[in-house]
């Protein structure tokens, strides 16, 4: 298992890629031998290679000798089968993780002067070239935001203490490349890297519970703690060095405009776990890691600003902040080595304990700690101001000037928190509330006006609906405490700790306002007796089905007409948050339909929101997968029309997708680098109206294709009887929901019904079977619809691949999905669908589907294959399925023994086992999960 790389190509880079990757494949032979005899390790490479001549050349002896050698593996073998390979995509990946940062850093050695493409430099640059005056400039970075939220959604297969190995692994890897290791330390390295790899091998990959919404808050601020705390404000000082480079008019403090925030301790929509105290506990775990965090950086400086009152002068404002601490606050710890004479020393001393009593509540609101941020941050400016005072610039520069922007990034919250409900249980709330009160006897069943009529009023009543001597359901109890666990979190940690409340479902005016009016009750929301209205938790509509997205525009402008909502609007700063699905759109009307839908959406909210002189931040629940919205950070900004960006951007950073771009901190600067530079790009395309050339009849003709995308796709997912059936026989979904890889149930209700199944495992379970479907399904007819085999319609649809960027993204997308889905290997998956009419029917259906969109693909590329544009990812898909197919082949195998088992009313743990670990090498090897 030594010859996968990631590009045929034979530049001196990728030699040393495919160094990587035999020097840890060799390393895992050792291992197996050492695990399990040759024996082990001649049945790995018998499968390896009886699998590629298969991919290279189809040949029935051939592939029933592959069928025979799998299935007659005793289980002991198989489950060590299974993990070498596993475990050897985990390798590869990590290679290839290591291989992104070594040709960035190659690019900055060798090119000298010149400038990256997709840097922020490069941006910069192109701006200067293209004489954007700096007043622009400045207005463009004073309107931009970009907010990354961190989800829990459960697609993160790896366990924490996998990818710490794998992490541990990377860094010895990347040492390899230093030229000054002797002969000696290049053994120790080895001899390290074998005692890893192992370790991987002897480390459970299953988690044998399921992760506590505690754990998963936990894994989420690993990457705050690893990377995002100082990769972050790495960015910052990139784009501000760049300004000072081009545009050395201005001294340059960037505005904040690149953060994260967090849903996982928030988002309660179908999970049980996420209560009020929960949502707490969250809280104080983010602060105690941001404290945690100054505290380590603070006594860093501390070690290094030994500057003495012998040698230099500091400045009178330092000298009487000292003055003041020594009066007003108690050192609990005097270091032996504190002197008057090292007044830096003595600043951080003081400020260290009143930063260490943030976290002790006997402290609050006394001089004896930080009471916020900003207070922080004047201390750390006063030692910023005194350093300059007396040419000490390089070291406010390199230690407080980045702690300053730390502080103004992270606060004491670390990350703002989302809070998320599905509508219908604010809904069953209110109808209780309401009826204790007497107000209306069933409010659930009144007409949508009905409902906004009346929650208007009861919004512009200053008068309370609830008391404490009022006995509530549990449910609506847990729905209150939420709005009053967000009040005091206000109060707690900084009004910045919470700020947006998520509707899931949010089918009507009257989902937003019931939020509003239970806001009202804690006094997150408030009219004044003045007329003027007080508000510091935004609802938040998330539109997510084809019907929704519809509705929307109509649904904001009811709401914009609303005296008093258009007042909570003005007190949130004009601007108004929207949330748009990208996995319930795709589950509901298919890729094709889901991406014109959402553009739509996305041009008529901004038309409204224009109507009304409102900013709209658009939030994009974009998940991992092609199905789910998932490609690239940059791209996915770019992806957007340019004039919907004006208010802001918010992206879901989902599951595995957070280890990928986030686990180690070369690869999160580029992608966060990456990111700025489409940002800036795009808000300049908005102001030039650059990148929306369109003709009109595209829009057109789009919406017709996409018309008969839906039909397609409905009459398969949701008019065909058997479809269900289909789909659970042939894919690992009930067995997905035995991962333990999430806290979140995998259905919104214990039902089988196809819409209360989330969307996360609908993807996963297609991925892992190799179809792909919900990436590419009904696209071939659609665009077979608007074709009609005439020429001149070709040249259409060519016309606008070159020319029309949705359309040309649409199409790319489109390949790529195609490319990782392998119907040869789904029809060992649709063997075990039980009924043969069914299983025929069904799978010919996909099957013509996927070759006639294969077909027009093509045509319109002017492509001999499918990624024929994407050479380097084309080689890669082509260069791992050899190794994906064992698993897969493997995972039918034993999926249908564990089913069988199960219909007689018996069951096999290890059976169950050794699917499970397929699932997750089968995720390693296609870098996708859901």
């Amino acid at each position: 298992m030594t010859d996968l790389t990631l590009t045929a190509n034979k530049a001196n880079s990728n030699n040393l890629l495919r160094r990587d990757v035999r020097f840890l494949g060799n390393i895992l032979g050792e291992v197996l031998v050492h695990q399990g005899g040759n024996e082990l390790l001649n049945i790995v490479e018998k499968i390896r290679e009886l699998s590629k001549s298969l991919r290279a050349v189809f040949l029935p002896e051939l592939y029933d000798e592959f069928k025979q050698l799998i299935n007659t593996l005793n289980p002991e073998i198989r489950h060590q089968v299974i993990r070498a390979f596993a475990i050897y995509f985990q390798l590869v990946n990590i290679a290839e993780q290591n291989h992104r940062i070594r040709r960035k850093r190659d690019y900055e050695r060798s090119a000298g002067e010149t400038v990256q493409p997709g840097s922020i430099e490069s941006i910069i640059l192109e701006f200067k070239e293209r004489k954007l005056a700096v007043e622009d400039l400045e207005e463009i970075l004073s309107s931009i935001s970009l907010e990354l939220v961190m989800t829990a959604h459960p697609t993160e297969a790896m366990r924490r203490a996998i990818l710490d190995i794998n992490k541990r692994i990377a860094n010895d890897v990347m040492e390899l490349d230093n030229p000054t290791l002797t002969y000696r330390e290049r053994q120790q390295l080895r001899d390290q890297l074998l005692n890893e790899v192992i370790t991987l091998w002897q480390t459970d990959e299953l988690r044998d519970r399921k992760p506590t919404v505690i754990d998963e808050v936990r894994n989420g601020l690993y990457f705050f703690n690893e990377t995002l705390f100082d990769v972050l404000p790495d960015v910052y000082h990139e784009l501000e060095r760049c300004l000072d480079k081009y545009y050395a008019s201005r001294s340059w403090h960037v505005p904040t405009y690149l953060r994260f925030g967090s849903w996982i301790g928030g988002d309660r929509d179908g999970n049980p776990s996420v209560v009020a105290s929960v949502t707490w506990e969250t809280l104080e775990m983010h602060r105690s890691l941001a404290i945690r965090k100054y505290e380590e950086r603070m006594k860093d400086i501390m070690r290094s600003l030994s500057f003495s009152t012998t040698i230099v002068q500091v400045s009178e404002e330092l000298v009487q902040s000292i003055a003041s601490d020594k009066q007003q606050v108690t050192l609990k710890y005097v270091p032996a080595w504190l002197n008057d004479k090292e007044p830096y020393r003595v600043k951080l001393s003081y400020m260290l304990e009143k930063l260490r009593n943030v976290l002790v509540d006997e402290t609050k609101g006394t001089s004896q700690r930080y009471n916020s941020v900003t207070e922080f941050i004047d201390d750390l400016s006063i030692i910023n101001r005194s350093l300059r005072h007396h040419f000490a610039d390089y070291a406010a520069d390199t230690h407080i000037k980045k702690l300053i922007r730390q502080a103004e990034l992270f606060g004491f919250h670390m990350a703002t928190l989302d809070i998320r409900q599905h509508s219908k249980e604010h809904e069953n709330a209110m109808t209780e509330i309401l009826a204790n009160m007497n107000i209306v006897k069933d409010y659930s069943a009144l007409p949508e006006q009905e409902k906004i009529d009346l929650l208007n009023q009861l919004l512009n009543d200053p008068r309370p609906l609830t008391s404490p001597y009022i006995r509530y359901s549990e449910a609506t109890k847990e729905c209150l405490d939420v709005y009053r666990i967000v009040f005091e979190a206000q109060q707690e940690f900084g009004v910045n700790c919470i700020t947006s409340y998520l509707i899931s479902m949010a089918q009507g005016a009257s989902d937003v306002l019931e939020v509003m009016l239970l806001s009202k009750e804690v006094g997150l929301f408030r009219k004044n007796s003045d007329g003027t209205v007080h508000c510091t938790l935004q609802a938040v509509p998330l539109f997510e089905t084809i019907e929704d997205l519809h509705e929307a525009p109509g649904i904001m402008k009811s709401l914009f007409e609303l005296p008093v909502y258009r007042q909570a609007i003005d007190a949130m700063n004009n601007l108004q948050e929207i949330m748009l699905g990208y996995s319930d759109s795709n589950k509901d009307g298919g890729m094709l339909t889901a991406n014109w839908e959402l553009r739509v959406a996305l041009n008529d909210l901004t038309k409204v929101a224009q109507q009304y002189d409102i900013k709209l931040k658009f939030f994009h629940g974009r998940g991992g997968a092609l199905g789910r919205g998932g490609m690239p950070l940059n791209r996915s900004i770019l992806a957007q029309p340019p004039h919907t960006i004006g208010g802001g951007i918010k992206i879901t950073e989902q599951g595995e997708v957070l280890s990928s771009r986030y686990s180690m901190q070369g690869i999160a600067y580029r992608s966060l680098e990456q990111a700025t530079s489409a940002l800036l790009q795009a808000a300049v395309m908005a102001r030039t109206s650059q990148g929306e050339a369109c003709e009109p009849q595209w829009e057109t003709w789009m919406a017709d294709i996409s018309k008969d995308a839906q039909q397609k796709y409905q009459d398969l997912i949701f008019r065909d009887p058997d479809f269900l059936t289909y789909f659970k026989e042939s894919t690992p979904l009930p067995e997905i929901g035995e991962l333990n890889i999430g806290s979140r149930p995998s259905k919104r209700k214990n039902s089988d019904r196809f819409e209360d199944l989330r969307a996360i495992p609908w993807v996963f379970s297609w991925t892992q079977s190799r179809y792909l479907l919900p990436a590419w399904y009904a696209a071939g007819t659609a665009l077979q619809s608007f074709y009609q085999n005439k020429a001149e319609n070709m040249d259409t649809l060519r016309h606008m691949y070159e020319n029309y960027s949705f359309f040309g993204s649409m199409i790319d997308n489109l390949q790529m999905a195609l490319a990782k889905a392998d119907l040869i290997i789904a029809k060992e998956y649709a063997a075990m669908v039980k009924d043969d009419t069914i299983r025929e029917r069904i799978f010919k259906c996909i099957q013509e589907e996927y070759d006639l969109t294969s077909k027009l693909l093509l045509e319109i590329t002017g492509q001999q294959e499918i990624l024929d544009n994407v050479p380097v990812i084309q080689e890669s898909i082509k260069l791992r399925n050899p190794y994906v197919d064992p698993l897969s082949y493997m995972q039918v195998q034993l999926l249908s023994e564990l089913r069988q088992l199960r219909e007689q009313e018996q069951d096999d743990p290890e059976l169950l086992r050794e699917v499970l670990l397929t699932i997750n090498g089968i995720a390693s090897g296609l870098r996708n999960t859901g």
